[in-house]
């Protein structure tokens, strides 16, 4: 089946995600695919394949920051591919949307990841994504009808922190991110600490790192795998810098930094920010293509369902 999969598959980027999609064709000698997609005075979204994909596995690429503006334009690519009679769709969606709301919180709401995953299900027979916003939703086949790989990048976390960073010492950002954050502390053989945090709103958070004194010598660097607002971030720069320590590193897998987040977390005095391409940002500097063209391969080969690729950096 690998020879099948190598000679067929064909990869589409949607608007702004061409260099990932580059990027994925040049480690595997994938074909990229010419579409043409815009949008007819009315607002509404037009779609036409030029590449022939009748028979062939039809690989889309869209990572989902800005979900509501994106999600329909991938809906109806992946539905036209179908139409079109494509041997199967997949989705690479190096950041999944709508994670967050995965459970009723308040009386009248839905529980959206849900229902999210039911139309992305629809149109598609497997995805490939980047460390999914996991928390009452353990794995993503609870709440998707496809199979599904999860690509892992803390190993790439991990590489670039050992190259850039002297002595370092890891901060997360809860008790949550401990199992990821340990990962990447292992691998690089520094020492890790979590942070204790209280939210009170969407921009609120309060911060206390526990312990830190004990590392005053080393760099601290801020581990996280979604930067929104930054108030995390900046929280914790606050009180790193306030028990005397170096101005931290901020890494992180998807770099959404809404508004002037970004902007706002360098002014807080950060020694840098970088963050992986899963979310295109100025911030790029740890490139998760060829993790990802793995995973498409290991989807193309027929996986089994709801599975974690863990590739080497």
């Amino acid at each position: 089946m690998e020879a099948i999969a190598a000679v067929v598959a064909i990869v589409f980027a949607l608007p702004g995600n061409e260099a990932m999609a580059d990027g994925i064709c040049r480690a595997r000698g994938w074909e990229r695919g010419a579409w043409e997609t815009r949008r007819f005075p009315d607002g509404e979204t037009h779609i036409r394949f030029l590449s022939p994909i009748a028979g062939r596995d039809v690989v889309l690429v869209c990572s989902l920051d800005d979900p509501d503006r994106k999600a329909l334009a991938l809906y109806l690519a992946a539905s036209v591919a179908r139409e079109l009679g494509c041997r199967q769709v997949g989705l690479v969606l190096p950041y999944l949307a709508y994670m967050r709301q995965d459970a009723r919180f308040h009386d009248g709401e839905g529980i959206t990841a849900r229902h999210f995953a039911r139309l992305l299900s629809g149109v598609c027979d497997w995805l490939v994504t980047v460390d999914p916003h996991l928390h009452r939703v353990h794995r993503l086949g609870e709440i998707y009808q496809v199979p599904s790989t999860v690509v892992q990048a803390a190993p790439w976390l991990a590489r670039w922190i050992a190259a850039k960073v002297d002595n370092p010492v890891l901060v997360g950002p809860d008790e949550e991110s401990e199992q990821w954050v340990f990962e990447v502390a292992a691998t690089i053989g520094c020492p890790y600490v979590l942070l204790n945090k209280i939210r009170s709103g969407d921009r609120e958070v309060s911060v206390s790192v526990p312990g830190i004194a004990a590392w005053r010598e080393r760099t601290p660097v801020l581990v996280d795998d979604i930067a929104s607002t930054g108030r995390t971030m900046m929280a914790a720069a606050a009180r790193l810098r306030e028990a005397g320590m170096a101005p931290p590193w901020c890494v992180v897998v998807h770099a959404i930094f809404a508004g002037q987040a970004c902007d706002d977390l360098l002014a807080a005095g950060v020694a840098g920010i970088a963050s992986t391409n899963a979310v295109v940002h100025p911030s790029n500097c740890i490139d998760l293509a060829e993790p990802l063209a793995a995973a498409i391969a290991f989807r193309l080969e027929g996986a089994p369902t709801d599975t974690a690729q863990l590739v080497k950096a």
